[in-house]
């Protein structure tokens, strides 16, 4: 239905990790790419039990086929880390090439499972970006739906939000051992939801928690390793004035936010649109560094008195300051006038907004509609070239 922006091409002659939350469509992805290619799923009880009994029958059954195939799909691959080794075995002795698709790699690693030694390209597939949608891009849709597929198109995405939230932040979390007190974890959750878009404070939420602080760090580090959550530095180099220097969170799905903090009804002017609106871009940018290959870093930089920017993208390549208003006020530009005074260097200078046209201010900030923003931004208008 959406055409994809993740650049795996469907001749791909690289073994490949995917890696995504579930239900931001990985599978369709690539059974639409790779079309009649042998597909395993370790979700599956049938393939899940044989290949952990096993491993070797992996390669036992892709040898007995009459020709090799062009590439090998396994979904959730997580699930039985000891394939890693035949497939590896299958790669060097017999060329052949294997999409690996899963959730997280967190229990690969902390099991020390084998991840093919640099053999193996890894992508990673976000939700739903305005560039997928087209025509059908709203903005009040995506800050109130998110941007999982199956919620963007619903026209009643809450009961399934809820359900997302209960079965997989909660349940997946705890059944893959990740946490063992649920109930500190689903604490936790609600109030790192309150807090998505702000400055971590590592000692407050624990409190709230009734946790440590360094518990609490990992339940964050859960939520970045298993894709849900994604950490925003601050920008802290070459800089004249004092900056904060603690990070940012943000989920990498505002729907779950909303789920989390039950907040309905999602309208422009409320603060919590605001911020609903904040975490949407944050998403767009993330998803645009990985598909266009500049994997730029994105962080936020803020002085101690508490001017800020919301996202610096790469070395000052650009600066963006987020504002969910239809009437940009002469405070809104407050942070991106200093970031030209600390570093008169900056690119472009961009406030995301609201308004229904862009404008060019005198002191060369541009103001654009937050969809014109990302029309200029995947069609490579607003980094500057060649960086």
């Amino acid at each position: 239905m959406f055409e994809r922006r993740l650049p795996i091409p469907a001749d791909m002659a690289e073994t490949f990790f995917l890696w995504g939350p579930r239900q931001t469509g990985k599978t369709t992805f690539l059974l639409e790419r790779f079309p009649g290619q042998p597909r395993y799923d370790l979700l599956k009880s049938s393939d899940f039990a044989r290949f952990v009994r096993s491993p070797q029958s992996l390669g036992e059954e892709l040898l007995a086929l009459p020709r090799r195939p062009g590439i090998v799909l396994i979904d959730e691959i997580q699930k039985v880390p000891q394939l890693l080794d035949e497939v590896q075995r299958l790669m060097v002795e017999h060329g052949q090439v294997f999409g690996l698709c899963g959730s997280s790699a967190r229990k690969l690693r902390r099991g020390h499972a084998n991840l093919l030694g640099g053999r193996a390209l890894r992508f990673e597939m976000f939700g739903l970006t305005s560039a997928e949608v087209g025509d059908q891009a709203d903005v009040v849709r995506f800050c109130r739906h998110g941007v999982l597929p199956r919620h963007f198109l619903s026209e009643r995405p809450e009961p399934m939000l809820r359900a997302y939230v209960e079965d997989y932040l909660r349940q997946e979390v705890a059944q893959e051992g990740l946490v063992r007190n649920l109930t500190a974890f689903n604490d936790f959750l609600r109030s790192a939801a309150l807090g998505d878009t702000e400055i971590v404070n590592y000692e407050n939420i624990a409190r709230e928690c009734g946790v440590s602080a360094p518990t609490v760090k990992e339940h964050y580090q859960i939520l970045v390793d298993t894709l849900l959550g994604c950490v925003v530095p601050a920008y802290t180099q070459r800089e004249k004035r004092r900056v904060v220097r603690a990070p940012k969170f943000y989920f990498r799905d505002v729907g779950c936010v909303n789920a989390l903090t039950r907040r309905r009804g999602l309208e422009p002017g409320q603060e919590i649109f605001g911020k609903a609106f904040e975490n949407w871009l944050c998403h767009e940018l993330h998803a645009h560094a990985h598909y266009s290959g500049r994997h730029h870093e994105i962080r936020y930089w803020r002085l101690a008195s508490g001017i800020e920017v919301d996202f610096i993208l790469g070395d000052m390549e650009a600066a963006i300051e987020v504002k969910a208003t239809e009437r940009v006020r002469p405070q809104h530009l407050d942070g991106l006038e200093q970031i030209k005074v600390e570093h008169p260097g900056v690119g472009p200078r961009i406030l995301v907004c609201l308004e229904d046209r862009p404008r060019l201010l005198d002191g060369g900030i541009l103001v654009l509609p937050a969809l014109e923003f990302l029309r200029r931004l995947w069609a490579g208008e607003v980094l500057r070239s060649g960086q």
